[in-house]
This record gives C-alpha cells, sequence and structure tokens, in this order.
C-alpha cells in the first residue's frame, strides 16, 4: 500500500464513523470549539493496531503519511500519525526526531497534539539518548507556539534522567518572556516539576521572574506551595 492509499484510506475510515454528538462534547476543551469527525475513544488505536499488523506497514510508510495526515484540519487525522508512529517505538532513531521536528511547520496547531508528541515520543528520545537538551535549542524561540510549548513540557520527561536543575532552569531562560499563553501553561509545569526535586533553585529563578514573566507562569509553578510560600512571588508593587 501507498501512503496516498493509506491516507485516504484512513480519511475513509474516520467519516465512516463520524459521531456529531462527540464533536459537540470536546468543543469544551478546545478554544473556537472542535473541528473533527467525533470518532469515539478506541477507534483511532485500534485501528491503528490493524495497520500495524499489515506487512506493508513500516516506519518510512508511516513517516510518508504523516505528512499527508498532519497538515489536515481535522483533528483525528494528524492523530493517526501520532498514533502510528508511536507504534513504532523500537525503531526511533535521529530521522525520527527530524520528521517530528518537521511536522510543527506545517500542521501542529493545538495543545492535544502537542502534549500527545511530548507523552508518545520524547520519554523515548531521552531514554535512548537519541537527542540531548541542546538539541530542542531552536524549539525555544519557533514560529509556531505549539513547538514552544513543547520545549518544557519535553523536559518534564527529562527530569527522569538529569538532576541538572541548574542546566535546565538556565535553558528556559530565554523563554520566560514568551507571549503565548500556552507556552505559559508549559513553563509553569516544569517549574512546578523543579520545584519538587530542588526548592532552593526554583525558588531564586521564580524570584528572579516574578516581576516581569506571564503571572500564569507563576500560578502554575507555585501550585504545590502554601499560601505563605506563594505570597513571595506576588509582584513587587511599584
Amino acid at each position: 500500500m501507498t501512503a496516498k492509499e493509506l491516507y485516504l484510506d484512513i480519511k475513509n475510515f474516520c467519516a465512516q464513523n463520524a459521531d456529531e454528538a462527540i464533536v459537540i462534547k470536546y468543543s469544551r476543551y478546545f478554544k473556537g470549539g472542535f473541528n473533527g469527525y467525533g470518532l469515539h475513544k478506541d477507534l483511532i488505536p485500534n485501528k491503528v493496531k490493524e495497520i500495524k499488523k499489515e506487512p506493508w506497514c513500516t516506519i518510512d510508510l508511516v513517516y510518508e503519511v504523516s505528512k499527508l495526515l498532519i497538515p489536515e484540519d481535522k483533528f483525528e487525522l494528524p492523530s493517526f500519525a501520532v498514533n502510528l508512529l508511536n507504534e513504532f517505538s523500537k525503531e526511533f532513531d535521529t530521522r525520527t526526531f527530524q520528521e517530528l521536528e518537521s511536522w510543527f511547520s506545517f500542521g501542529i496547531n493545538n495543545w492535544a497534539h502537542t502534549d500527545g508528541i511530548v507523552q508518545y515520543f520524547f520519554p523515548v528520545f531521552w531514554k535512548k539518548e537519541i537527542i540531548k537538551l541542546d538539541d530542542l535549542s531552536g524549539w525555544r524561540t519557533a514560529e509556531n507556539k505549539f513547538q514552544r510549548r513543547c520545549v518544557p513540557v519535553a523536559m518534564i520527561k527529562y527530569l527522569k534522567h538529569s538532576t541538572d536543575i541548574a542546566t535546565m532552569l538556565n535553558f528556559i531562560d530565554p523563554m520566560m518572556m514568551d507571549s503565548e499563553r500556552e507556552v505559559h501553561q508549559g513553563l509553569g509545569w516544569f517549574l512546578r516539576e523543579c520545584w519538587k526535586r530542588d526548592r532552593n533553585a526554583t525558588e531564586s529563578f521564580l524570584m528572579k521572574w516574578k516581576n516581569d514573566c506571564a503571572r500564569l507562569i507563576i500560578q502554575y509553578a507555585s501550585e504545590k506551595m502554601t499560601k505563605e510560600e506563594r505570597l513571595k512571588f506576588r509582584r513587587d508593587k511599584k
């Protein structure tokens, strides 16, 4: 089967299993509504398992069909790309990271796919040392805000492989004035996890930024602190 044939098969499958009630249900989680077919949650993973069993299904084919699926507006089509590639985690290498990087240039445009990418792929990248932290350097200033969000969210997974909190805080420092809410959320989540591991270093970092960075970052970062601890990170009165 060619990539184009698989792409059309997936689109047909989605159209045949569309459910408007699910579209309405999911709309509450997406700013501006949910643009999708409305597939029941088990349909994508089950269909992906069927595809993976086929002898013609290879990681190279998945790379190619992903180039057709990722740019699609309907939510489930990029989801198929994410789920299909995840089936080949044992074959991940530097090309996988490069292919993934390219997705942000032509299609990843919501928090759900971004966080799915982190959940599925980055634990493997870090564990197998396919990438180093510096490989995300360019992502910090990427045009796509969801690629930027990916940096701190992926670094939460990196915390399982490194105890060098100072280096990680220094790495996100250039991102602290980012203008996008989705990035603020990711930074806050990461800082919250850093705080659990090294309170002194993280609180020093937050003190440095408390008067300038978005308040949402501080809000998320201080989520597990006591009320008294959070007071330290209020903006100074001018």
